[in-house]
């Protein structure tokens, strides 16, 4: 984790969004990349070392892209909500907002959306809902589409729903990462400057979202998304098949990468194969710009064809011979 990060703050719709910011040493035409984490964790999430190669935030800026980690609401110094107002629709409306301030404050022509966890969840609502911000595509992981019955996840929902509760680091830790291989000390100690108190009403809406949410948001992504499942995820199955399945809910999506992040645990960025995810998210990244330009140029050439046609003789509105 780095000694110094800048901090933006956000006002939307009367609430606070506050953000960690990383730009590249440069300019840069690259994306800006914004992210999103999940629950018990602040933006520091992304600025964990778990690789000696570096954090997410190290490794985009390093590859050219500037970053925004926001604090969800509740979480940093961004406004928490009532309990009956935390929903993710809610986290979804005022984060959107966020973001398209960011994108304006840096000038950035295109956006890719990355969130972990919970983060993913909301990350895929957005890019539903919004179709509007200039979004590239987006990379939701430690998430997919089944939560196991009787599991952790469930077992985290149980606590009462009006507490924001603090986790033991133990218990934590045991579902947060995988064997005692898959990680280091350090990268475990710098997790921990990342860890929050969590609001109880996340966790009971965390294992019914992909259950009741997910198949209803997916067919309306129209960005390419990016998946990711830990295999050693104590909160999701992730096997082939439900990476599988999780991958087959984007129909309206233009393309979609899945798969099982080998040797990482549910925080997959703070494991030591951390660094090889970001190496893929920023891959994706690439591809994805590389997708949202020819879009523009058909979208550009379309506005062409359509102008010529109108200042052709007969094509005009009220000035055709029409019979």
């Amino acid at each position: 984790m780095a000694d110094q990060r800048d901090r933006a703050t956000y006002e939307v719709d009367g609430h606070t969004i506050t953000a960690l910011t990383a730009t590249p040493a440069g300019p840069t035409r690259k994306p800006l990349i914004a992210a999103l984490h999940g629950g018990t964790y602040t933006a520091r999430y992304f600025d964990v070392a778990g690789a000696p190669e570096g954090s997410f935030l190290d490794t985009a800026t390093a590859h050219g892209h500037p970053v925004v980690a926001f604090d969800r609401p509740g979480y940093g110094g961004s406004t928490p909500l009532a309990p009956d107002a935390n929903t993710f629709d809610r986290h979804a409306e005022l984060l959107a907002g966020a973001l398209e301030q960011a994108a304006q404050r840096l000038g950035a022509r295109g956006v890719f959306l990355a969130g972990h966890s919970i983060g993913g969840m909301i990350a895929l609502t957005i890019a539903a809902t919004r179709p509007d911000l200039p979004l590239i595509g987006v990379s939701a992981t430690g998430m997919g589409a089944v939560i196991p019955s009787g599991g952790a996840a469930e077992a985290l929902g149980s606590l009462p729903p009006d507490e924001t509760v603090d986790l033991p680091h133990e218990g934590r830790e045991q579902v947060m990462f995988g064997p005692a291989h898959t990680y280091r000390a350090e990268g475990l100690r710098q997790a921990r400057e990342s860890y929050a108190p969590v609001p109880v009403r996340e966790l009971i809406q965390a294992p019914a979202w992909p259950r009741e949410q997910l198949a209803g948001i997916a067919p309306r992504v129209r960005v390419p998304v990016h998946n990711a499942l830990a295999e050693f995820d104590a909160l999701w199955d992730s096997g082939p098949a439900d990476v599988a399945r999780f991958a087959g809910l984007f129909t309206a999506a233009p393309f979609v990468d899945a798969s099982v992040a080998r040797g990482t645990g549910h925080c997959i960025d703070h494991h030591l194969l951390g660094h090889a995810l970001h190496l893929r998210q920023l891959a994706f990244a690439e591809e994805c710009a590389v997708w949202a330009a020819g879009e523009a140029g058909d979208a550009a050439e379309a506005a062409d064809h359509a102008a010529e046609a109108a200042a052709r003789p007969g094509t005009g509105t009220g000035t055709g011979t029409g019979r």
